[in-house]
């Protein structure tokens, strides 16, 4: 007999465990125990008189029923718009559940549902299906967390119990519909062929943002942090957000010419907006939705960090209840894009939490041209988030009273267990992947039951209707009002146009700042402010046991080397850097994989006791009053990281904002943000950031996986002074370079590529005059020849190799050669660089040398540099010939390849 969810068992094995249960409760696993509570509370209400037997099997039977429910009762919900009847579910069958039709008239009841009132078996039924199969499904059963689990379940069954919406707020919800809906088509019919990536089929989403702003009071929320790809934005931008209709329109205009700072700019669908709501009932809300290209996920994790940033800015770095991020996704893309995983995977990590995300999912049931079948080899679109035990609620987008009911409950449990929630909207897609597509020839049966199915705005209005809440010449009015505005809103536009004043309708949404400069900034410090540092970093709370390794290696040795003026090595500087800008009040932002110690062994930034492993920053310990300092070994991602880092960077400018790849190899996995963020939106979204990259770089033996930062990509992706790209060769030049900085009145990433082996090593360490005088130096020569006029070579170099040819250099006794480090690779500093050539005879040859292969590394950028800086000169390379790899597998065939490189730059 079937009686219990876990599968087959008979009466002889319920038997015992009820034994076990009266004798000790916790004897037997939680699923028993729940059932043999609701068999005694059934027993006491029902008052039967049937052998013990008859009552185990049919009470248990009904905790099964319910337990079913729970856990299927959305298979065979009416969540897909475009289908009438429901999915079958053999699993909830009578038969399966070990019932029969006679047995409906049976009076149950369950301690677990609905209090444990008494009801006709058919009646427990019809409740379970209005509760878990109507047009809303909930999966919340993968839950571990009972607390979390028995919260999301009696919040879905209260429904049931709920008095029905006000006619009022009807109302709203129906011109909040027509609203969508009008935009839509009123865009069609006046600007016929524009792509606009439309909304229609999904109106709901309006809905369902309409209940997280007007919501938002009520929990303490300030700001709405939004990202979301292309499909309804313009609508978001219209209907939510409030940018201007004005401006909409004439973004359709081929006449129209933004109003840019600097840059290109990006087409209207990928713009991103702030703005103010201000609610009826005073309160004010502040909306951001972030700019997102089409690579549609990789807006995921940048929304968060912006999101984190802000609730920094808002002091909410506790609860995180002020600043709610909001994502809204495409059923496809949840499904298809590994970087949701990621930033879903970062949810609720130390560094990287948000409160909870609320993801708010379009599902249109077709991505593109392909359908769910071809798309995905789960159940739903959203079966990843069961990853994080997240609740999914589908709804059907036909049902707008269910979308704003589940959101309303979405938002409570966000502020109750500050987690991530799923609301998946169950839609069409009105017309094909564009408006210019032709879906028909792809999917003609389902374009043909989208064309024939009225939309949600018509459904909901007649329904209305019918239950007497509004009138068909109110709702008709309802539809004209909106209408009516559009039109006057064209009609001035086109006007405006007309009269070739079309731009006064142009505005900025930039953040102004200074152009780029390469004048020096004031990055020395006073040697107090280094005793400060090193103070901090050499010394640790009393009775907290220090690794003696780390103690001699690391604490001892700096403090030693402190007292004798130097050395410091890359990380001392590193930390020098940190440190200083921490006592001027600039906080610093460290994550990547394993940042905290280091890859190399070489940052230790976290000091662990040995017994407790009690961890100690020494950073945030160097004077009162001093800025924060927080550094996070990250999850193993560069993608979902670097973008959660980059947006912070973008919302706290103030903040000195580092992400580490393990390798510099590694920055291949966040390719994506790269590309579509960091090198280009201050030109297509004027929107600066500071991020700094740090990629360890440096071909020494190990290998094609950690050799190569991809130096060759950023340089290509250089242009209109958009990034910085820097290769330096001593610890004083990283100290001066993370001080410029913040230091500069203006903001650009900074790809700095790292040393690996000389972390520790003599010629990258500095003196402590190094700190306390000087600056960043741009291009750096190496020491002259005794006498400038027999240089008949100067040889370019950029990063560790410098060392290599100058001891080459020494080691020969070659006065003929002059060496010069590019530190800056870009913005090339051309006047600094052709002022140390001047300093050697014009016919001297020269010549650029690299560890990388000739088609790699920053011999391409520097070879038109070179033409650029001095055109009547010839120059050579001198390094490894072209390569499909970044760097060959053997120790042995590398130092060949080095020693022959080398040698080629003084003789080639």
């Amino acid at each position: 007999m079937r009686i219990s969810p876990a599968g087959d068992i008979n009466i002889e094995l319920f038997e015992d465990n009820y034994e076990r249960w009266r004798a000790d409760p916790e004897s037997v696993d939680s699923t028993w125990a729940t059932f043999f509570q609701g068999f005694e509370l059934g027993r006491e209400h029902a008052g039967t008189k049937a052998s013990r037997h008859e009552d185990a099997a049919l009470q248990t039977r009904v905790e099964a029923l319910v337990y079913a429910y729970r856990s299927l009762g959305h298979t065979i919900a009416k969540l897909d718009p475009l289908i009438e009847d429901r999915a079958d579910q053999p699993l909830l069958s009578l038969r399966e559940l070990g019932f029969s039709e006679k047995d409906l008239n049976l009076v149950v009841s369950s301690r677990f549902f609905l209090g444990g009132k008494k009801m006709p078996l058919r009646e427990m039924i019809d409740d379970l299906r209005k509760i878990y199969a109507d047009t809303l499904g909930a999966e919340f059963m993968h839950i571990q967390n009972t607390r979390i689990r028995n919260w999301v379940r009696d919040r879905v069954e209260q429904r049931i119990e709920e008095p029905p919406l006000r006619p009022d707020a009807k109302i709203a919800i129906l011109r909040e519909l027509f609203e969508a809906e009008t935009f839509e088509h009123f865009l069609h019919t006046r600007y016929v062929g524009q792509k606009r990536f439309s909304l229609e089929g999904g109106e709901s989403l309006i809905v369902a943002l309409n209940v997280l702003l007007y919501d938002a009071p009520v929990h303490g929320v300030q700001e709405l942090v939004m990202g979301m790809a292309h499909r309804g934005r313009l609508n978001v931008l219209a209907n939510f957000v409030k940018k201007s209709l004005k401006v909409i329109f004439a973004e359709f205009s081929e006449n129209f010419i933004p109003d840019m700072v600097y840059g290109d700019g990006d087409v209207k669908y990928h713009l991103g907006y702030i703005a103010t709501r201000k609610l009826d009932s005073g309160e004010e809300i502040s909306v951001r939705l972030t700019s997102n290209p089409s690579h549609l996920e990789a807006v995921n994790p940048v929304l968060e960090g912006i999101a984190r940033a802000r609730q920094r800015h808002l002091d909410d770095t506790g609860e995180r209840k002020k600043a709610l991020p909001v994502l809204i996704h495409g059923d496809a893309a949840f499904a298809g894009q590994g970087i949701v995983a990621e930033v879903l995977n970062m949810s609720q990590l130390p560094g990287y939490k948000t409160g909870g995300t609320i993801h708010l999912i379009i599902n249109n049931q077709i991505g593109f041209t392909t359908l769910p079948v071809d798309a995905r080899s789960s159940y739903y679109a959203t079966d990843v988030a069961k990853m994080i035990e997240a609740p999914i609620f589908h709804v059907n987008g036909d049902d707008p009273l269910a979308v704003a009911w589940v959101t309303r409950l979405a938002f409570e449990f966000r502020q109750v267990f500050h987690r991530d929630v799923v609301i998946d909207i169950y839609c069409y897609r009105k017309h094909g992947h564009n408006e210019g597509d032709e879906p028909m020839f792809t999917q003609a049966s389902l374009y043909g039951a989208i064309g024939s199915h009225p939309s949600v705005a018509e459904i909901f209005k007649k329904r209305l209707i019918d239950s007497g809440v509004l009138t068909e010449g109110e709702a008709l009015a309802l539809e004209k009002e909106f209408e009516d505005k559009l039109q006057a809103t064209f009609e001035e536009v086109k006007a405006a146009e007309r009269e070739q004043k079309l731009n006064k309708f142009a505005e900025s949404t930039a953040v102004f700042q200074p152009p780029f400069s390469h004048d020096p900034v004031e990055t020395a410090v006073p040697k107090k402010a280094v005793d400060d540092v090193v103070r901090a970093l050499t010394n640790v709370p009393e009775n907290f046991k220090v690794l003696p390794k780390v103690q001699k290696m690391l604490l001892d040795r700096r403090a030693q080397n402190h007292q004798a003026g130097g050395p410091y090595d890359w990380a001392f500087g590193e930390a020098l850097a940190f440190g200083t800008l921490l006592a001027e009040g600039v906080p610093v932002r460290l994550s990547g994989q394993d940042s905290r110690r280091g890859t190399f062994s070489h940052r230790h930034s976290v000091i662990y006791d040995s017994e407790t492993r009690e961890r100690y920053i020494p950073l945030r310990n160097i004077v009162a009053g001093q800025a924060s300092f927080c550094v996070y070994n990250s999850l193993l991602s560069e993608a979902a990281v670097l973008g959660f880092d980059y947006g912070y960077s973008l919302s706290y400018p103030q903040m000195l904002c580092l992400w580490e790849a393990q390798f510099g190899d590694f920055v291949n996995g966040a390719q994506v943000i790269i590309d579509q963020f960091i090198v280009s939106a201050e030109s297509k979204w004027q929107r600066p950031s500071g991020i700094v990259l740090l990629l360890p770089h440096g071909y020494d033996g190990q290998g094609p996986e950690h050799s190569s930062g991809r130096m060759e990509r950023f340089l290509q992706l250089a242009a209109e002074e958009n990034i910085q790209v820097c290769n330096v060769t001593s610890a004083a030049q990283y100290f001066h370079l993370l001080r410029r900085q913040m230091k500069r009145a203006f903001r650009k990433p900074l790809v700095l590529f790292t040393t690996k082996k000389h972390v520790r090593s003599e010629e990258y360490s500095s003196q402590l005059q190094d700190f306390t005088d000087g600056q960043f130096h741009e291009i750096l020569p190496g020491p002259l020849p005794a006498d400038a006029k027999n240089v008949d070579r100067v040889i370019f170099c950029t990063g560790q190799i410098y060392y290599d040819l100058l001891a080459h250099r020494a080691a020969n006794k070659i006065e003929s050669a002059a060496l010069i480090r590019v530190e800056q690779l870009y913005p090339l500093h051309d006047g600094a660089l052709r002022r140390e050539v001047e300093k050697f005879p014009a016919n001297a040859k020269l010549v650029w040398c690299q560890e990388e292969p000739q088609n790699m590394g920053a011999w391409t950028s520097m070879h038109v540099a070179l033409e650029r800086v001095f055109p009547n000169r010839a120059h050579a390379f001198a390094g490894r010939g072209a390569s499909a790899s970044t760097a060959v597998g053997s120790l042995g065939l590398h130092k060949r390849e080095q020693k022959a490189l080398i040698g080629d730059a003084f003789t080639g």
